[in-house]
């Protein structure tokens, strides 16, 4: 056997400790960084749960978390700044109890109705989330279920042909339906404040719709005496908004509010909030 060099040898073992010192203290690195700074699970889809949002007054809690589910006029529809009513809304609320407001989401849908906001909020895991995790909850649901149930077209699609009669017959089909809405968010989150922005007619400055006001008013108070039932709940008024002034709170759609009629909502909201 051919005799390796002294010199060599210690060489050859020297650096093979030193390597494995190297790796061994590698090793311990990760394995310390792993106990000191854990890495959490990835998550896909839904994130993990936060805590519950505080109960009792607005005024009394320490942060104001917001969930917007509804028709095109809590989308904003109309307000060419988009702000709507619900950003209007926060602004006014920071201002008002200088402490944080944060919108959890809004999930209103232009041409949403109340048959199919109920269901969403049996079947679409979002929407129950979003409402667990809010103390505030804002919406607006039931112009197109009246247009619709009376022309067979949304709201905003009415072109004028509206049967008032029709429309007066099938109320109580559409008060059902936002019996159903009311009944959910009550069932996901009994403690949220819910307030739920009253019906307009938009058509008033039409001479042969104006009497669709009466059955609108029907809707409201129906609406009220649902909601009545709640304490956390209440229904804002918006009629009187725009049937003598139509025309400086109305967008060009004539349907939906512009930014100032938004704003107008977004004071009275406010202030039916303590």
């Amino acid at each position: 056997m051919k005799e390796v060099p002294s010199g060599k040898l210690w060489r050859t073992i020297g650096i093979t400790a030193v390597a494995a010192t190297l790796l061994m203290l590698t090793g311990f690195g990760y394995a310390v960084k792993d106990m000191l700074w854990p890495q959490g699970e990835t998550y896909i889809g839904e994130s993990p749960a936060a805590p519950p949002p505080e109960t009792g007054k607005l005024s009394a809690s320490s942060e104001i978390h917001v969930t917007a589910i509804g028709d095109s006029l809590t989308k904003g529809t109309g307000d060419a700044t988009g702000e709507g009513y619900v950003k209007q809304v926060m602004a006014l609320l920071r201002e008002k109890w200088d402490k944080p407001v944060s919108m959890t989401n809004n999930l209103a849908v232009n041409g949403m109705r109340a048959d199919r906001l109920a269901e969403l909020l049996r079947s679409d895991k979002g929407y129950e989330h979003a409402i667990s995790q809010s103390n505030l909850i804002l919406f607006s649901i039931g112009g197109n279920d009246l247009f619709h149930l009376a022309t067979g077209t949304s709201a905003s699609e009415a072109t004028g042909e509206v049967d008032l009669d029709q429309l007066k017959a099938q109320l109580p089909s559409g008060i059902e339906r936002f019996k159903a809405v009311i009944e959910r968010i009550h069932e996901i989150n009994p403690d949220a404040h819910v307030v739920y922005m009253g019906l307009y007619n938009p058509f008033y400055d039409i001479e042969e719709l104006r009497d669709g006001s009466l059955t609108i008013q029907q809707w409201n108070q129906e609406a009220y005496a649902i909601m009545h039932q709640y304490p956390n709940m209440t229904l804002v008024p918006t009629f009187d908004l725009f049937e003598n002034t139509i025309g400086t709170y109305m967008s060009s759609d004539h349907f939906h509010p512009n930014h100032d009629g938004y704003a107008q909502i977004a004071a009275r909201i406010v202030q039916s909030l303590d």
